[in-house]
C-alpha cells in the first residue's frame, strides 16, 4: 500500500451514519467532519465515483479518504487525471494473472491496515467488482457502515456476469445504505429483503460524469485523425472484454463483425482493445490487418465519448455503455445473453444479441438494410438518470449525519 497524502486520524464517529441514531446527533462546531472512505479500483468505478467525490469536496461537510486498489492500474490512472481525483492511498494489489480470490484477499488485507490508520465512519463502494466486495467485507467485519453506489443490478444468473453477479448480491447483504440507480433496481433489493428504509433511488452517477466532461475539451489529435479517416462511413464501435465472452463466443462474434465490415465498403470498425492478453491475441488474430478495421489502444473518457457520438452502431458487452448510450442517442447491440440493465432494452436504445453469433449477423444485416431503429433512438430519454445522482447521494448522507 502506498500512502499518497498525510491524513489526521480522528476517533470513531460511526454513529453519525447509523440511521436509527441520527435523530440524537447534535450540532457541534468543534467536532471534526465525519470521514468517508471512497474505494474504487477499475476504470468504470473511478468514472462513477468521481461525481460523488466532487460533490463531497465541493460542500466540505465530510472529510474524504480516496483509495484505489489499482485493480486496473494502467486503465485507471488516466481517468483519475481527467476527473481531477486526488488519491490518498493506492493499495497496488494487482499482479499478472491474478484470480478473483487473490484480488479479494489482498484488498481486504490492505484495507484492514488502512482502516486501523484512518478510522472512517463510512466506506463507500461502487458497482460489483472484487474491489467492491472487498470493501464491503472489510467494512462489515469492522462494524463500519457501507454505502453501495449502483446497488440492485441483477441478471438473475449467478454465473453471468461472473463474478460480478455474485459480488453485487453479497455486497447487498453487507451494505448499510443502498443507492439504487432505478426503481427496478430498488425492487430487486426489496425482493431480497433489504429494508426499504435503507434504499434510495438516485439515478446512476455515470450520467453525471458523462454530462460533466462531454463538452469540457476537444478530442485528442489522434482521435481526430481516426475520425477523419472514417468520415462518411458507418462507424461500428466495438468493446468486449467480459470473461463470459471469452473463447468461442468472442471468436465467433469477431468473425461475424469482420465479415460484415469486409462485405460493405461504406462501413468501418473501431475496436479499442482491452489489454487483457486473451482479448489482445484474439483481436489481432481475427481482426488484425483487415481493411477499414482499426484496432486501437484504450481511450481516455473524453475521446471515448467522442467516438461514441460519431458511431453509427455500438456493439458491446459493457454495462456502462448501456447507461451512457441513451444520453448520446446511440443504438447498442448487447453482446450478451442477458443484461442487469433491462431498462436499456425497455427504453428502446439497446437490443440483446443473446450470445449467438448467427443472431448477431442477422441483426447487423437487418439494421444495415433498414435503419429505422438506428435512427429512432436519437431522442430516447435516459432511464438511468438526469445527471443529478451525486447531488442526491450527498444530500442523503448529509441528512443521515444530522
Amino acid at each position: 500500500m502506498i500512502r499518497l497524502a498525510a491524513k489526521e486520524s480522528y476517533g470513531s464517529l460511526r454513529d453519525l451514519f447509523m440511521s436509527d441514531q441520527s435523530s440524537e446527533i447534535q450540532t457541534d462546531e468543534n467536532r471534526p467532519s465525519p470521514k468517508v472512505l471512497v474505494l474504487f479500483g477499475t476504470r468504470p468505478e473511478a468514472i462513477k465515483c468521481a461525481p460523488v467525490l466532487q460533490e463531497l469536496k465541493r460542500r466540505g461537510h465530510f472529510e474524504t479518504i480516496v483509495v484505489s486498489s489499482s485493480q486496473h492500474r494502467d486503465l485507471l490512472l488516466p481517468f483519475v487525471d481527467i476527473f481531477d481525483l486526488s488519491l490518498d492511498y493506492d493499495l497496488r494489489i494487482m499482479t499478472a494473472n491474478q484470480t478473483p480470490n487473490q484480488i479479494l484477499s489482498k484488498t481486504i488485507a490492505e484495507l484492514d491496515t488502512l482502516l486501523d490508520m484512518e478510522s472512517p465512519q463510512l466506506i463507500m463502494v461502487q458497482g460489483d467488482t472484487s474491489t467492491t466486495l472487498a470493501g464491503a467485507i472489510a467494512g462489515f467485519n469492522r462494524d463500519i457502515p457501507v454505502a453501495h453506489i449502483e446497488a440492485g443490478l441483477r441478471t438473475g444468473n449467478l454465473r453471468s456476469p461472473f463474478p460480478e453477479e455474485m459480488n453485487r448480491r453479497l455486497t447487498a447483504k453487507l451494505a448499510t445504505f443502498h443507492f439504487a440507480a432505478t426503481p427496478q433496481n430498488r425492487q430487486n433489493l426489496l425482493r431480497e429483503m433489504v429494508s426499504e428504509k435503507e434504499i434510495f433511488v438516485t439515478g446512476n452517477t455515470v450520467v453525471d460524469a458523462l454530462n460533466s466532461i462531454r463538452h469540457r475539451r476537444e478530442p485528442s489529435g489522434q482521435l481526430l485523425d481516426l475520425l477523419e479517416k472514417t468520415e462518411g462511413m458507418k462507424l461500428l464501435l466495438l468493446t468486449t472484454h467480459r470473461r463470459e465472452s471469452f473463447r468461442k463466443a468472442m471468436r465467433e462474434n469477431l468473425k461475424v463483425i469482420r465479415d460484415f465490415v469486409t462485405a460493405r465498403k461504406d462501413t468501418c470498425l473501431v475496436f479499442p482493445v482491452h489489454p487483457n492478453p486473451y482479448v489482445l491475441s484474439t483481436a489481432n488474430e481475427i481482426l488484425g490487418g483487415q481493411e477499414r478495421i482499426f484496432l486501437i489502444n484504450p481511450l481516455d473518457y473524453i475521446d471515448f465519448i467522442a467516438l461514441m457520438e460519431h458511431s453509427w452502431l455500438i456493439l458491446s458487452d459493457s454495462g456502462g455503455i448501456q447507461e451512457e448510450a441513451p444520453s448520446l442517442g446511440k443504438p447498442v447491440l448487447i453482446l450478451r445473453a442477458n443484461t442487469e440493465r433491462p431498462e436499456a432494452v425497455q427504453c428502446g436504445i439497446a437490443k440483446l444479441v443473446g450470445g449467438k453469433p448467427l443472431v448477431l449477423a442477422s441483426m447487423l444485416n437487418q439494421n444495415y438494410m433498414v435503419e429505422s431503429w438506428i435512427k429512432s433512438v436519437s431522442k430516447v430519454q435516459n432511464p438511468f438518470g438526469d445527471g443529478k445522482a451525486a447531488k442526491r447521494i450527498v444530500d442523503i448522507l448529509e441528512t443521515l449525519a444530522k
